[in-house]
């Protein structure tokens, strides 16, 4: 004759069975919904697809004095980053679409920055105008006027100033996992779509630097 367990054990079991059960069901209900918003939060954004075609086919420019540039192999859309300009003026990134922008972070106590700011004003006087532009951030905390004699002081000339003091930019670009130090240096496509992205100093005025640039300034053929 085979045992039967107890009224009270088999009750447990059957309880146990339905918590483990519905236990599971939670879990993959849980799984599910946060997988569909991992996957709409990474999924590719359509207009980011040229981008995308660009920054592969810049890839085998970023040798030389740029070859630290991490060209993107998924490009996104950038978050809307919000500074000021020299008359203290709210500007986002998107007052820059339609052009392709070499957004950099910079501040008067980073020492590659002081080394890295000549290179990029010249970047800017060679190759800034309606397709392109160099905007340099600064996110000095205190003494807000150090800055710009900062600039005159080494001979910046042809940079626009734009700050942010708040360093919300750098903030809001660490989160997104594109800022890491100091100097921050990204390329951005017109509609604001990632391109590549820099931690640390470049020689920006090299013909490395350049020809990375113009070829992102040149149509597909």
């Amino acid at each position: 004759m085979t045992d039967q367990p107890d009224p009270p054990r088999a009750a447990r079991r059957r309880l146990a069975t339905i918590l483990v059960g519905g236990a599971a069901g939670v879990v993959v209900g849980l799984a599910a919904v946060y997988g569909i918003a991992l996957f709409q939060r990474n999924a590719p954004d359509p207009a980011c697809r040229p981008a995308a075609a660009l920054a592969k086919r810049l890839s085998p420019l970023a040798r030389g004095e740029v070859a630290a540039i991490g060209i993107a192999t998924a490009s996104k859309r950038l978050p809307e980053l919000a500074f000021t300009d020299a008359d203290g003026k709210p500007r986002t990134l998107a007052d820059f679409r339609g052009k392709t922008v070499l957004l950099n972070l910079w501040a008067t106590w980073c020492v590659p920055c002081r080394k890295e700011m000549p290179a990029l004003d010249a970047l800017q006087a060679k190759l800034g105008g309606e397709k392109f532009e160099v905007v340099a951030v600064n996110i000095d905390t205190r003494n807000l006027d150090k800055p710009k004699a900062w600039l005159q002081e080494i001979g910046v000339t042809k940079l626009g100033y734009f700050a942010d003091p708040s360093v919300k930019i750098f903030t809001d670009l660490k989160a997104a996992g594109k800022a890491f130090g100091m100097p921050t240096t990204l390329l951005i496509d017109p509609v604001g779509c990632e391109l590549g992205v820099l931690a640390g100093a470049a020689e920006w005025a090299s013909e490395d630097a350049i020809r990375l640039i113009e070829s992102a300034l040149t149509p597909a053929s």
